[in-house]
């Protein structure tokens, strides 16, 4: 699967999109869309408490400082330009950035490998035991690709596809994926939860049926949503996503056909 990413990537043109990253905005809502992706829900206004006023919802603790964690490293300049030059560091950085994720989840072992076999489906994952084999081989790979478009969606698709820790797999493969990005000023990718069943389905098509364009192709169209957002105006940006669907429900607007909208 990596070696097929591998080779449609490098035949497929990569669109360059520069964005500014300074405002709260767009690292508030990538914490939020990816959050809310794996059933980590709040209505926008509750999170904005938890993050910016430091409510804790009582009854959701953990919960809130999932979004928290994932806020604290996307919000942080420094450690989002950190890209492993070499498989060591993919290792180090994977830990470091899960331990900080899954801080408020103990139970969840954060920073450590999985011990035990998981799956999500029908789809098996990586076995423990193969799992720092498979990322140093599937490093290689990567080493090839010098898009950061390209070494983005591969990064994403690997560390997902290995599913190397026991909770906080999207959100770290995402986490990675955008790290490639921002280190290179390109813009990020943000999954709304509307688009959340097209993005799954995309993994899945490569997942099972070795088929790699539709990946490239839904976040080829999610960057460019990312760059055509106001991030600077953290007001207008959420306006923005409110007018172009990025909040509805997928299966509520597969049903009515609402689709997210390139803004105008």
């Amino acid at each position: 699967m990596f070696q097929k990413l591998y080779e449609t990537l490098q035949a497929t043109p990569a669109t360059p999109r520069i964005i500014a990253h300074a405002s709260a905005a767009l690292p508030f809502f990538e914490a939020y869309f990816s959050n809310f992706i794996e059933g980590t829900e709040f209505a926008v206004e509750e999170a904005e408490q938890i993050i910016f006023e430091g409510i804790i919802p009582k009854e959701r603790p953990a919960d809130a400082h999932d979004i928290i964690g994932t806020y604290q490293i996307t919000s942080d300049h420094q450690e989002m330009h950190r890209i492993p030059k070499n498989a060591d560091e993919l290792i180090l950085f994977l830990k470091y950035r899960h331990a900080k994720l899954m801080q408020g989840r103990p139970e969840m072992r954060p920073g450590e490998f999985k011990h035990i076999a998981n799956r999500a489906g029908s789809t098996l994952f990586v076995a423990p035991e193969l799992v720092i084999g498979t990322l140093r081989q599937g490093f290689k790979w990567l080493q090839g690709l010098q898009s950061p478009f390209h070494r983005a969606v591969y990064m994403m698709f690997m560390i997902a596809e290995v599913h190397p820790f026991s909770d906080g797999n999207g959100r770290c493969a995402r986490l990675m994926m955008n790290a490639e990005l921002v280190a290179a000023d390109q813009a990020r990718i943000i999954i709304p939860t509307i688009f959340r069943n097209n993005y799954l389905t995309a993994l899945k098509a490569l997942t099972h049926y070795a088929e790699a364009l539709p990946l490239i192709r839904a976040l080829d169209f999610a960057q460019k949503y990312t760059s055509l957002i106001h991030w600077n105006n953290y007001k207008k940006a959420k306006k923005m996503l409110q007018e172009t669907h990025a909040f509805a429900d997928p299966n509520q607007a597969d049903f009515t056909g609402i689709r997210l909208t390139l803004p105008s």
